[in-house]
């Protein structure tokens, strides 16, 4: 359970992210590296779910006893079922989970050779879709396990999506569909666990500078970073992580689906 801090003067109601334990899948590089990041400096004891383990092992040495990998496929129940018991095992409970694992997609409906590859479609909505709220219901069993702070939370979830979900380009359909199920059991899930005290919210991520970004030509990701609104760039990991954070240590953010991405509204390509 997180413990919770209360300032009087300012109104605020915070819990509090030290001694909290979140399992954080993705959590090797990108977005979810930046939110193990972020949630190790804040005083939370975190488990790196991840499929490099050359890479997460490397990772979570740089946290001592404050970090645990763990190898995990999230299609597969076993990984994940390993994934919420190193926890458990490790530290004692879950507090709380960060959902950044996934895989991209492009592809056309039908090309010059055809039809596109249904097999193709199917396994990203594996991986971004039902391996996600596999995680999530593991997940919830171990959170709905702690003792309540005084407002009856037990425990947060913070899902990631993508403006894929809204604004999907050619060649998205099955990216799109998969981050736009995430976004759309956001509420009922918040639902389905608000008699167990557990809180669920969303990030749907614009274009952030993440390892793939860097992957592009410095002229494309100018171009890329020029087609933001405000700020005219692209986002910053850190930038994921606070929000991360800010949903799981704020105890009124409930069954929200937020965008951050600068304003954009992607066009078609």
């Amino acid at each position: 359970m997180f413990s919770v801090s209360i300032n009087i003067y300012k109104g605020e109601f915070v819990v509090d992210l030290k001694g909290a334990v979140v399992l954080v899948t993705g959590g090797a590089s990108g977005l979810g590296a930046a939110a193990v990041e972020l949630l190790n400096a804040k005083g939370a004891k975190v488990v790196i779910a991840d499929m490099n383990e050359e890479k997460g092992k490397e990772f979570a040495a740089k946290f001592g006893d404050d970090a645990v990998f763990v190898k995990c496929n999230v299609t597969v129940t076993a990984d994940n079922e390993a994934a919420v018991k190193t926890a458990v095992d490790k530290f004692g409970k879950l507090s709380g989970v960060v959902n950044a694992a996934g895989v991209g997609s492009a592809s056309k409906i039908i090309g010059k050779d055809g039809p596109t590859n249904l097999d193709w479609f199917k396994m990203v909505i594996d991986i971004n879709l039902t391996g996600l709220f596999d995680v999530c219901r593991l997940a919830a069993w171990e959170i709905a396990k702690n003792e309540p702070n005084a407002d009856g939370e037990r425990g947060a979830i913070v899902n990631v999506a993508s403006v894929a979900a809204f604004d999907g380009q050619i060649g998205q359909c099955s990216y799109s569909a998969s981050k736009g199920g995430v976004a759309a059991m956001t509420l009922p899930m918040a639902r389905d666990l608000s008699r167990d005290g557990i809180r669920v919210c969303t990030i749907a991520p614009g274009i952030f500078d993440t390892p793939m970004m860097q992957l592009l030509p410095q002229a494309a990701r100018d171009s890329l970073g020029a087609s933001v609104p405000f700020p005219k760039r692209m986002g910053n990991p850190p930038e994921f992580a606070s929000m991360a954070c800010e949903i799981l240590s704020n105890g009124y953010l409930n069954g929200e689906t937020i965008r951050l991405d600068g304003s954009i509204r992607m066009a078609p390509k």
